[in-house]
């Protein structure tokens, strides 16, 4: 792997921030450390792709937000995972298994 993060894939930020909140609920900053540890520091995800995918996945209603206070006693808004935000981690993780299997075994072949 290199020294620098990668560009996320088209379609794959949705499937990282769902599986960032699949154990709990966390900030903007949670969910992109998250990430970064899930994918052992692959992806660096950026608030500036970060927070409209969360406004967008809000609105799909995957997301549920409220306001708390940070680690920092900073406010900050809070994500979690709606019941359709759990079953869309299920599809997202179908398609992606899919796509990844298809991948690998066009890379397999014999040209």
């Amino acid at each position: 792997m290199s020294d620098t993060p990668s560009n996320l894939l088209q379609g794959t930020l949705d499937l990282l921030i769902l599986k960032s909140l699949a154990l709990e609920q966390l900030h903007g900053l949670g969910i992109s450390r998250r990430i970064g540890q899930i994918t052992n520091g692959a992806f660096d995800v950026k608030p500036g792709s970060l927070f409209p995918a969360l406004h967008r996945m809000e609105q799909a209603g995957w997301l549920e937000s409220s306001w708390g206070e940070s680690e920092n006693k900073r406010r900050a808004r809070y994500y979690k995972l709606t019941r359709a935000g759990t079953k869309q981690l299920g599809i997202e993780r179908d398609q992606w298994n899919r796509i990844s299997l298809a991948i690998a075994a066009a890379l397999e072949a014999k040209s």
